[in-house]
């Protein structure tokens, strides 16, 4: 299929489904206060801004999205990657992983509030929850495939210590692997954003919930688009970030 066609199908698609929406509540199928039509979203998008409310929930939000996908990301690479290199570690840890990873982030939010309070501490935990089992995974799994005849020529050609296999053999061919859960661990760290958020941390979760309980459902929508939009821009610039730093792969 041609890219025009296909940005031709995608477009109707999308005019579609806008359409349908905006007639769902118009026609009365569907109350306007539980479905606000699209076209009542740019005026409660444009009270958002005059009010100052989505600035301030944006820059607090993603600070919290920061804190812990950086924090989650790197204990999770590093756990991951330690399990694959160590048979040792990986046995010490296999039950404590089995048991944990099960256990979704909402069910530590209790947890959470109990030991950080109503704070940003708490947010940060819960998306360090959400974010680590994804590049503890993937970090796991990449490491674990890198062909075993890469490592037995570095240690032919005298590299034979850990630090300098690890630097310039492994994590160069786990790269693409490891990165690959990066970038999904980003989507995973915006809806534990907003599960954190929910309980009354500052943010767009929290207003989200202010939001529908005056049921100013078109505003809860702006919010829901808003998240919608950072996650595609961070996806998108961690994505041209990633094609550069495989160049050298290609």
């Amino acid at each position: 299929m041609r890219r025009s066609t296909y940005l031709a199908l995608a477009a109707a698609g999308l005019a579609l489904f806008l359409g349908l929406w905006e007639l769902l509540p118009r026609l009365g199928l569907v109350n306007r206060t539980l479905l606000p039509p699209p076209s009542d979203i740019p005026a409660a998008f444009a009270a958002e801004l005059r009010a100052g409310y989505w600035q301030v929930a944006v820059v607090d939000s993603f600070r919290h999205y920061l804190y812990g996908l950086t924090l989650g990301t790197g204990l999770g690479v590093a756990l991951g990657v330690a399990a694959a290199l160590a048979p040792r570690f990986e046995a010490a840890t296999a039950w404590v992983v089995r048991l944990l990873r099960p256990i979704p982030g909402l069910a530590w939010v209790p947890f959470a509030i109990i030991w950080f309070g109503i704070s940003e501490q708490a947010a940060t935990f819960i998306i360090v929850v959400g974010v680590l089992w994804i590049n503890f995974f993937a970090s796991y799994a990449a490491v674990r495939a890198v062909d075993r005849d890469l490592l037995e020529v570095a240690d032919a050609f005298g590299h034979r210590r850990w630090l300098p296999k690890l630097v310039k053999i492994v994590l160069p061919a786990a790269a693409a692997g490891i990165l690959g859960g990066v970038r999904t661990g980003l989507g995973q760290g915006w809806m534990s954003v907003v599960a954190a958020e929910l309980f009354g941390i500052p943010g767009l979760g929290s207003r989200m919930m202010q939001a529908s309980s005056l049921l100013a459902t078109e505003t809860v929508v702006v919010y829901m688009i808003t998240i919608a939009v950072l996650y595609g821009l961070t996806d998108s610039l961690f994505g041209l970030l990633r094609d550069r730093v495989l160049a050298w792969q290609r």
